[in-house]
């Protein structure tokens, strides 16, 4: 069965100076809010789009990862993962670095860095990002 969720964004004002928040409607788990200075310069407790792709690219990858080893006979205790997106103002998001550190027994550390690079490529949100450089750092810890 397929799944929809949804967000929304109410903007008032130019892009420059203007404020929006964005409101996670799926879950009713909170609004936050958005400018331009908050994406293209300092965050200063607003968020970005960029900083709402990267978690939902982080938790994506965390759980394709998680379902791959445990397919693999080895689930892992603990995957930490980031995801930084940058973005570059007039040209859009230039790119993805995701980094995970994992603890999973029975792996060394070639096998989780290949269940790791499976994952970068098959997660939904990596698919959905296909047009952007995702890179990846993986080690167990």
């Amino acid at each position: 069965m397929a799944t929809t969720r949804s967000a929304h964004t109410v903007w008032d004002g130019n892009l420059t100076e203007g404020t929006g928040v964005v409101a996670l409607d799926s879950s009713g788990t909170g609004r936050q809010p958005v400018t331009w200075p908050s994406r293209a310069e300092e965050a200063r407790g607003r968020t970005s789009p960029e900083e709402l792709l990267a978690a939902a690219h982080s938790s994506c990858f965390s759980m394709a990862l998680a379902h791959a080893l445990t397919e693999a006979g080895t689930p892992p205790t603990q995957l930490v993962t980031s995801a930084d997106v940058t973005f570059q103002p007039g040209e859009g998001i230039t790119g993805v670095h995701l980094t995970v550190e994992g603890t999973v027994a029975g792996v060394d550390d070639d096998v989780f860095v290949a269940a790791a690079e499976d994952a970068k490529v098959n997660c939904p949100v990596s698919q959905a990002l296909s047009g952007t450089s995702i890179s990846l750092s993986a080690k167990l810890v």
